[in-house]
């Protein structure tokens, strides 16, 4: 008989991040445990995170949810849950325990090269809004560590302010040397974004993630076909479940680029609706994690390094937190590695 139990952590990062949307200085994620009778000491963990003022679910609305879904578990087993459309962190935890406890409830969910340490996964450099100062610090650590792909949250400061930046770290690496991507959070005004898309083609910027708040479909079709600088959805994505609805939207928007969360999105099997559909659209992609612990992190780049796609992944997200999950996970140069002599330590969550 399977067995579930949760423990909810609040993660206080170590900086605060700063996107358009606010400043964060602490999430909260829960982590859900599946065990086997039939396998004594064996369990599966699986990470449920939200972002305030982005996932559909609040802190209260997640508190009672997953404690019902327990409850379902240990009474039905976990073949009981209905599903969670109103609820894509806690259905992506699930789909994550579910697959380390079928795995011997070892924290490898793909075995691969790169659960073996034979391989990594490339991955950009986040550079989170801040002071001018600050951003030119991340930069310079960033470049000095090996990326060659660097990704920035902008819409917080003056614009002009932000572009200076950019140029200032185009006129020391030009676009062979150095990719940069822009997040704008939907930052910006659909009469504005042209504008500054311009600006940035100027730049050579290899593209922007959501230039505009979601759901203005009309306005996002229009910037996707005219933008001199590629256009990747991200945010819009979101609150989608249903096949139907993924490919009306990106048949209208018909963007250059998704940007994959699975940790929002519902779960791997949702980020892999998605990538179908991308494909039979001739629309790039990659996967970004959406500020998990290590546990969700895992999980998220295991399954990526089974794409094998070649472009910088979003999965740099590891050491934001002041306590975090011991892990294999490090990241070396520009690249995220499984050191498997490493080891985990779930005392944090236990």
């Amino acid at each position: 008989m399977i067995k579930a139990w949760y423990r909810k952590k609040v993660l206080s990062f170590l900086r605060p991040a700063g996107t358009s949307r606010g400043i964060l200085h602490n999430k909260p994620s829960w982590y859900i445990f599946l065990s086997d009778d039939r396998d004594a000491g064996i369990s599966g963990v699986g990470e449920c995170s939200i972002i305030p003022g982005l996932s559909m679910e609040t802190e209260e609305m997640t508190d009672r949810k997953i404690s019902e879904v327990c409850r379902i578990i240990n009474r039905e087993g976990p073949d009981g849950i209905p599903p969670l459309p109103d609820f894509p962190s806690i259905a992506s935890g699930l789909e994550m325990a579910r697959l380390d406890l079928k795995n011997g409830g070892k924290r490898v969910l793909f075995p691969a090269d790169f659960t073996a340490g034979l391989s990594g996964i490339r991955i950009n450099g986040l550079i989170w809004m801040g002071t001018a100062k600050y951003l030119v610090e991340q930069v310079e650590e960033k470049l000095l560590q090996g990326f060659t792909c660097l990704k920035f949250k902008i819409g917080s400061l003056h614009t002009e302010k932000e572009l200076l930046l950019l140029k200032s770290i185009r006129k020391r690496f030009n676009a062979g040397a150095l990719e940069l991507r822009v997040d704008a959070n939907g930052a910006f005004e659909p009469r504005f974004a042209m504008e500054v898309l311009k600006k940035l083609a100027d730049l050579e910027v290899h593209s922007i993630e959501q230039p505009i708040k979601p759901g203005q479909y009309e306005e996002m079709a229009k910037l996707c076909m005219n933008s001199p600088v590629p256009v990747a959805l991200d945010e819009e994505l979101l609150w989608k479940p249903a096949a139907e609805e993924k490919k009306a939207m990106i048949s209208h928007i018909r963007p250059q680029y998704l940007v994959l969360k699975p940790g929002l999105l519902g779960g791997i099997k949702q980020a892999e609706e998605y990538i179908i559909l991308a494909k039979k659209a001739g629309t790039g992609w990659w996967i970004t994690s959406a500020l998990e612990s290590n546990i969700g992190l895992n999980a998220i780049a295991q399954w990526t390094y089974t794409l094998g796609d070649k472009r910088a992944q979003g999965l740099g997200t590891g050491k934001l937190y002041r306590h975090n999950i011991d892990s294999p996970l490090v990241t070396e140069g520009e690249n995220l590695f499984y050191r498997a002599s490493l080891g985990w330590d779930l005392s944090f969550i236990t």
